[in-house]
């Protein structure tokens, strides 16, 4: 039950410590909040209840510790998504500058005007095109862990609408 899970500094510990939870777990531990909710002494007079604060945040804690590792990569993958996007476009530029800084050393050089221009557009296409891809690679990569935790999250979210659909059909029954 949650009262299993008292919030201490052991605890948080371990739930650091220990491996992400199967989805199986962490359904258990959804179970657990449940009926302590289901459970929980009504006040009367409303259709409130009364539930153990430290107990309920000690297993939302160690439900959150505990959540897959595709969804805090996932967090992790759109910042370094983001940098490595700022990265690139700073290189490009660079290489733009370059090569616009050698097409006017080139230019100054009046026999190869023509052939100048053509290289300096010539390494600007490369140049963007080499942006563009590095980028396309980046986001496709994003999108393919995000798929990833779309999936997981929807699993859990099949999961959780099962227990509460449980739940409901418990309520009706008794």
């Amino acid at each position: 039950m949650i009262g299993d899970h008292e919030p201490d500094v052991g605890t948080q510990e371990v739930a650091a410590a220990t491996p992400p939870a199967t989805v199986g777990e962490l359904n258990d531990l959804i179970t657990e909040m449940v009926m302590a909710l289901s459970e929980a002494k009504a006040l009367p007079g409303s259709g409130k209840v009364l539930i153990d604060r430290e107990q309920m945040l000690a297993v939302l804690g160690i439900l959150a510790d505990r959540l897959p590792e595709e969804m805090r990569q996932a967090r992790w993958m759109v910042r370094e998504r983001d940098t490595f996007i700022a990265r690139t476009n700073e290189k490009a530029r660079e290489v733009i500058e370059r090569a616009r800084h050698r097409a006017k050393e080139m230019v100054s050089n009046t026999n190869i005007i023509a052939e100048a221009t053509e290289e300096a557009n010539i390494l600007v296409r490369r140049a963007e095109d080499t942006s563009h891809q590095i980028r396309l690679e980046a986001e496709d990569y994003a999108e393919d862990r995000l798929s990833r935790l779309e999936d997981v999250l929807m699993r859990v979210l099949d999961q959780v609408r099962s227990m509460r659909s449980e739940l409901h059909q418990t309520r009706s029954i008794g």
